[in-house]
């Protein structure tokens, strides 16, 4: 009996603890965390019976199932798609999708999946892309005149005709909708740029007429101001040189009335300077008159009166007519 008794308490024990794990497994497996950058759905049989969206501890009963979802801002860059524009003008767009999902149990029941929203998105986006760029000519696009532009009125159409779609439908709220760049088919690129060289040729040929017309202006008022300096400078100069004639005009008169026999001799040198050097040779008679300064004949005795002079005098008479004489204050 002592044996059995001790048999069938450790058979209990052994079932309690079994117990106690199972329950404890389930209340694990009851409980789960949800972070602030996920959604959590509570699947009961297939259905949702719950959204949790508030961070935290959590916990369900064990045979639910939990479905995550992100709940932070997506983006999604769509592949390059080519359009008709209302001028019949090939683009090509290249876009990207801001968005997030805003209703998790209509996201899951439509979507599941982000890979799968993904593709649902860019058919819609780019279906919408299509209509309204075939109601705009392709100059509203890519012009640079702010008056002309009609860009932002573009982009804002695009992402509110999706948002009122992809909002009831998926789940999603689109943002916003941005073209990353407007491209011509490859087929039409050399065209363009042949017309786009045309253009920029005809400018620049405009530029330098206009820039070569600017420049005979500026060269021509050059001259036209040189002249006027030079006149200026010529009047000035002549009045500058008027007076210094006329100044040495003056100095010549007196210094000609204080001596004007040494006066003579002076400017006779100064001559003989200018026209003899050592390179030159003159063949002169003894008596010419171009070399009476340079004659100098037997002089008088000292005591002897200098004969007074008659005419034009010579070198030797106007030494000994200006040496001082002896005895005479």
């Amino acid at each position: 009996m002592a044996e059995q008794k001790t048999t069938n308490l450790r058979l209990g024990t052994i079932v309690l603890v079994l117990m106690l794990a199972i329950v404890g497994v389930a209340a694990v497996a009851a409980c789960f965390s949800v972070d602030i950058s996920e959604y959590a759905l509570v699947l009961r049989f297939g259905r949702v019976v719950k959204v949790v969206a508030e961070p935290g501890l959590h916990v369900t009963t064990p045979f639910d199932r939990v479905v995550r979802l992100d709940r932070r801002l997506l983006f999604s860059r769509l592949p390059r798609s080519e359009y008709l524009t209302a001028d019949k003008k090939n683009v090509v767009v290249e876009s990207l999708a801001t968005w997030r999902i805003v209703d998790p149990e209509r996201f899951l029941a439509a979507l599941a999946t982000r890979e799968a929203a993904e593709v649902r998105l860019a058919d819609a986006i780019l279906a919408e892309i299509g209509a309204v760029i075939g109601r705009y000519p392709a100059s509203v696009l890519i012009s640079t005149d702010p008056a002309q532009s009609r860009y932002q009125l573009i982009l804002s159409e695009i992402c509110r005709q999706t948002a009122e779609f992809a909002g009831p439908t998926y789940g999603i709220d689109v943002l916003s909708v941005d073209l990353r760049s407007l491209s011509l088919p490859e087929q039409n690129l050399e065209h363009v740029f042949d017309r786009m060289k045309a253009e920029r040729s005809k400018i620049a040929k405009e530029n330098r007429s206009e820039g070569e017309l600017e420049a005979k202006k500026i060269v021509a008022e050059a001259d036209r101001e040189k002249s006027g300096i030079d006149a200026d400078a010529a009047e000035v100069a002549a009045r500058i040189k008027a007076e210094g004639d006329s100044e040495a005009s003056r100095t010549y008169a007196t210094a000609f009335r204080q001596n004007p026999r040494f006066y003579e001799f002076v400017r006779t040198l100064s001559a003989y300077d200018k026209v003899i050097d050592d390179k030159t040779t003159l063949f002169l008679p003894t008596d010419a008159e171009v070399m009476r300064m340079l004659r100098f004949d037997s002089l008088p005795a000292a005591s002897e009166p200098s004969p007074p002079a008659q005419g034009l005098s010579t070198g030797a008479d106007l030494l000994l007519n200006d040496k001082p004489k002896e005895g005479v204050q």
